[in-house]
């Protein structure tokens, strides 16, 4: 005879692949994420609910003996947290023979098999919320009719699929309906919107036309006008032009007045140069007699000092007279505006020229006394002295040559 917990662990990996297998093809089936009302899922966590609780020792309690798998579970999380080294290490778990028998399936190969079958799980998708949920109740009763199959039952799935691809069309058709539905409502409302903006814009048109028209007889009366202003303003040009001729003979008679009047100018400036010349000779002639007069005599050295300083101001009154004919000249080329200050610069030119000559008149005449007075002292020093007598009258020739 066979042993029974060996049998008991058999029926148990076999009941394990059939719910494994089942819920990988179901879920793959249904295309959807499962949730904790889907039977085959429920049924799974009933057989490893059997599965972990075979051979578990019963704890010892005051109030009774209560078997438990939370002990086992919670010493595995403690002492391996990768969940890849479970199905290695499961057999030679320490301490876990603590909580198992030892002909328990945790404790045996089908074991480790089954941990290598819960990988395959990987495949689905489950949502599951055991929040609220009683954890510690009575254990489920495995559905055996799930993995029984015979011809009604398979009949009943092909129809069931079936079903579930009519209903499927029909969800399409429902939600292709509603999508058509609202893609008609709104083209109605495009076509309403449509309509009142075609009514809007024949309604901006119409009016758009009659603006155009009132632009069109504004533009003809602007044209009209502007004709007008343009013959107004040829005559205005052609008025203009003749005023303009008629200056511009005025203006060339007065720049030939104005050429006469510079020729004169420059010739009378040519006329003072050569005068002022002369006198600037005749006053080194002048200021080197004075020096051989102060050798002799130093009481007129006053009255030389002062015909110096008159000189002095008489070259700087020349300087200016030379600038503002300078300046006289740079100004005649201006236009007609600049006529009334050149007439200015002349009578300046004139004035300081006038004013040149009067000094130039005095510092003659203080020449002639200063001669005089130096013959008579120097006669006087020759009558002053006693001998050689010949030789004090030739040096008052020489100074009074």
């Amino acid at each position: 005879t066979k042993d029974p917990t060996a049998v008991e662990r058999a029926n148990l990996l076999n009941m394990a692949k059939l719910s494994i297998k089942g819920l990988i093809e179901s879920a793959l089936s249904f295309g959807r994420t499962l949730d904790s009302d889907y039977p085959p899922l429920q049924q799974f966590f009933v057989v490893m609910e059997h599965c972990l609780k075979h051979g578990l020792k019963v704890r010892k309690s005051f109030l009774s003996y209560n078997k438990t798998i939370w002990g086992p579970l919670e010493l595995v999380e403690k002492l391996y947290p990768e969940a890849e080294e479970i199905g290695a290490s499961v057999r030679d778990l320490p301490g876990l023979n603590e909580f198992y028998e030892y002909h328990a399936l945790m404790m045996e190969e089908e074991g480790a098999v089954i941990v290598g079958l819960l990988v395959g799980l990987n495949v689905i998708d489950a949502n599951l919320c055991v929040k609220g949920e009683d954890l510690d109740s009575q254990v489920g009763v495995i559905d055996f009719s799930m993995y029984l199959k015979n011809e009604e039952d398979i009949g009943n799935k092909e129809r069931n699929v079936q079903i579930a691809a009519i209903l499927d069309q029909k969800n399409y058709v429902e939600e292709l309906n509603r999508q058509l539905n609202s893609t008609v409502s709104s083209l109605h409302s495009r076509v309403d919107s449509l309509e009142k903006s075609n009514t809007k814009l024949i309604e901006e048109l119409a009016i758009a036309k009659n603006n155009i028209i009132k632009l069109q007889e504004e533009n003809h009366q602007l044209r009209s006008e502007n004709k007008l202003i343009l013959m107004k303003t040829q005559q205005h040009l052609e008025v203009t032009r003749v005023d303009v001729e008629a200056e511009l003979q005025t203006y060339k008679h007065s720049r030939q007045g104005l050429d006469a009047m510079y020729s004169d100018a420059r010739r009378q400036l040519r006329d003072e140069s050569q005068l002022r010349q002369d006198v600037e000779n005749e006053l080194s002639v002048q200021v080197s007699m004075k020096h051989e007069i102060e050798l002799a005599m130093k009481l007129l050295e006053k009255d030389i000092h002062e015909k110096q300083d008159t000189l002095i101001g008489l070259r700087q009154q020349l300087e200016e007279v030379k600038a503002i004919n300078i300046e006289m000249y740079q100004k005649l080329q201006g236009s007609e505006d600049g006529l009334k200050e050149k007439n200015e610069i002349i009578s300046r030119l004139e004035e300081k020229t006038s004013k040149i000559t009067t000094a130039m008149k005095q510092l003659e005449q203080s020449d002639n006394d200063l001669l005089t007075q130096t013959r008579t002292i120097a006669m006087s020093l020759v009558k002053c002295a006693g001998s050689d007598t010949q030789d004090q009258y030739k040096l008052v020739k020489d100074i009074s040559f």
